[in-house]
């Protein structure tokens, strides 16, 4: 455990000061379905290193996952510190009835609302990891090798990721509209590449988690201005839960598609007339939890570094930025607030308290009461830091007010 010490600028030496961690007591880490073991584990090893009892509540659509957490937890982990309640939505509202030291959330923002007016009864600090419509702005990138690397992250980052289900893949791509028809054939040959002629056949992308999120998809597609802009794919096996990968060039902005998060194998296109313009379009929307950009434009990289806002920003890459844990995991606005990862983990569930220490050596008289016009000038001067101005009033040697 570290801390860091700082030495007071004060005039009553000598004095020091440290910041302490400490837990902060009982934490609820409630996960979510698609990384089940990632977003519950990653979280509690923070969580218990800063010295804090942990309870995990592991979503109820993944029992599988949640069932190996309750019964292979206690093995390794001391259970009177850490404990895995299953459950449903009912399990869930008991717990956050309960008093907690701080709450993490990841999941929906319908589901953080309910979660943070819970927390409020108890005045308890959250974070909560939401999502959003993550862009990725593709630039017209010179260089065949360079290209079909952008498209093989592009396309591995939407549809590799639990088959779109994950709260940092791509949700949507801004092009410039003389770059599109080339981005389309080459994302359609990658999805053949890596998924194979037969996605359906191939062990490397993921089925949809249960019905009702089928046939929410399902709804995104059935729009029928949205139907008509679908260039590639657009299959669904109902039985199986499974949703070829699908491309979009143009559905409406004021379609569903385009307004909530798809979490799904859906990738629309948005042209734009040049690719600066991703820039006021990714500002007139909510904040995401990420952006990705594919470029080796150095203007355009400063721009959406400085004019964006997001809990993180990728260049050239997707996804990665969650496996390095010198970057903090975390949104911004509707994408969530709070973070955690690596030493931020430790961080988010420690409270550093600051430790301020004096020795009887010295005191100055000028700091109690009683009070007059001569004490109040000494202070002035002491809170100055003019050392010198005091010194000259203490000697007499500058004329008193």
């Amino acid at each position: 455990m570290s801390w860091k010490k700082v030495t007071l600028p004060v005039v009553a030496f000598p004095s020091s000061a440290e910041l302490v961690p400490e837990p902060l007591g009982l934490v609820l880490i409630i996960s979510s379905w698609n990384f089940p073991f990632g977003l519950s584990l990653e979280p509690l090893i923070g969580a218990i290193a800063a010295g804090n009892g942990v309870v995990i509540k592991p979503s109820d659509l993944s029992p599988a996952c949640s069932s190996v957490l309750a019964n292979t937890i206690h093995t390794y982990l001391d259970s009177e510190a850490v404990k895995v309640i299953q459950g449903g939505p009912s399990v869930g509202d008991r717990l956050l009835q309960l008093k907690w030291d701080k709450i993490l959330f990841t999941g929906s923002a319908r589901v953080a609302k309910i979660v943070m007016a819970a927390a409020a009864k108890h005045l308890t600090p959250v974070i909560l990891e939401l999502g959003g419509k993550c862009p990725a702005v593709v630039d017209s990138i010179s260089g065949s090798w360079d290209r079909e690397v952008a498209v093989k992250r592009v396309v591995a980052g939407k549809f590799g990721t639990c088959a779109g289900q994950a709260c940092i893949g791509i949700d949507y791509i801004l092009g410039e509209k003389a770059f599109i028809p080339t981005l389309v054939e080459q994302i359609k040959v990658m999805i053949k590449k890596l998924f194979g002629e037969n996605p359906k056949e191939s062990n490397s992308i993921s089925r949809i988690i249960n019905k009702h999120h089928f046939l929410r998809l399902k709804a995104l597609l059935d729009e029928p201005m949205v139907k008509a802009s679908i260039v590639y794919g657009g299959s669904l096996d109902e039985d199986e839960l499974f949703i070829e990968p699908t491309i979009l060039v143009d559905p409406p902005l004021d379609a569903t598609i385009m307004s909530e998060e798809i979490f799904g194998p859906l990738l629309p296109i948005i042209t734009l007339e040049k690719i600066e313009d991703s820039i006021e379009f990714i500002k007139s929307r909510p904040k995401p939890l990420t952006i990705y950009a594919f470029t080796k434009n150095e203007e355009l990289s400063r721009r959406l570094t400085y004019e964006t806002s997001s809990g993180t920003l990728t260049f050239n890459d997707a996804i990665v930025q969650y496996a390095a844990d010198t970057v903090p995991f975390g949104g911004t606005g509707e994408s969530g607030f709070g973070r955690y990862h690596g030493k931020f983990s430790f961080d988010a569930f420690t409270h550093e308290k600051g430790v301020v220490r004096r020795s009887f050596l010295t005191d100055f008289w000028f700091r109690t009461p009683p009070w007059n016009d001569y004490k109040l000038q000494l202070l002035k001067s002491a809170y100055r830091f003019d050392y010198l101005n005091l010194l000259l009033i203490t000697l007499g040697l500058k004329k008193r007010y």
